[in-house]
């Protein structure tokens, strides 16, 4: 009994296994990455394996977060403060990128793999990237008391730039003049990329009517 329970402390010191939430968030990521496994040893494809490298990027901002939360402390110097905040930023977009993924359903079609298993595994990895998401804003949100509105605008942008531009986070350093060209000339020339305005704007409504209502049903059920 008492091995147990210092197994059990030991574990829960662990960062992805600190709280319940953390818990689920690992045994739900866990199950993904499990289905996606499953899926390349059935059909010998590794055509959905990218996506565990999506969960990957997806959980640093929330990672992020979390460890933030945990010591606030650490945001007494203005710089570091900033300096993270910028960081956790420029990684965030991965979460909500992961919905797009579900483009990928119609790669399904022919493959040895049912078209059911197929929608929960990619289902499931976007619920991830979205609880991912909604959970990391939340938690910045009570540190630095920031609009919503605006952050989802950043990271719908985000996501246009990453599944239509192909760019991702590491472009801000191994390619920031590109990136920044590409995404000044959209600004510049706000018709002639209409198509990819249409679609911000969209994803920023939708992301910001998911963020609200995740908060209030966090309360509802508390």
């Amino acid at each position: 009994m008492t091995s147990f329970s210092f197994q059990n402390t030991t574990l829960k010191k662990l960062f992805f296994l600190r709280t319940e939430i953390d818990r689920l968030l690992t045994a739900s990521i866990a199950f993904s990455c499990a289905m996606i496994v499953l899926r390349v040893l059935h059909t010998g494809s590794v055509i959905f394996l990218f996506m565990i490298w999506n969960l990957f990027l997806a959980y640093i901002p929330y990672a992020l977060s979390n460890w933030l939360t945990a010591s606030p402390l650490r945001m007494q110097r203005p710089f570091f403060r900033y300096a993270f905040f910028a960081v956790w930023l420029l990684f965030l977009p991965n979460t909500f990128y992961i919905l797009t993924d579900l483009f990928h359903l119609h790669d399904s079609r022919h493959s040895l793999s049912p078209a059911w298993f197929d929608l929960a595994l990619i289902f499931s990895c976007a619920w991830n990237g979205l609880l991912l998401g909604v959970l990391s804003m939340r938690q910045m949100e009570k540190i630095f008391h920031f609009p919503a509105a605006p952050i989802m605008a950043l990271n719908a942008l985000g996501i246009y730039v990453g599944r239509y531009l192909r760019y991702n986070s590491w472009d801000i350093v191994s390619n920031p003049f590109r990136l920044t060209a590409d995404i000044v000339t959209m600004i510049i020339h706000p018709f002639q990329y209409r198509y990819a305005w249409n679609m911000i704007g969209c994803y920023t409504v939708l992301l910001i009517m998911i963020y609200l209502m995740m908060k209030k049903l966090s309360k509802a059920l508390n």
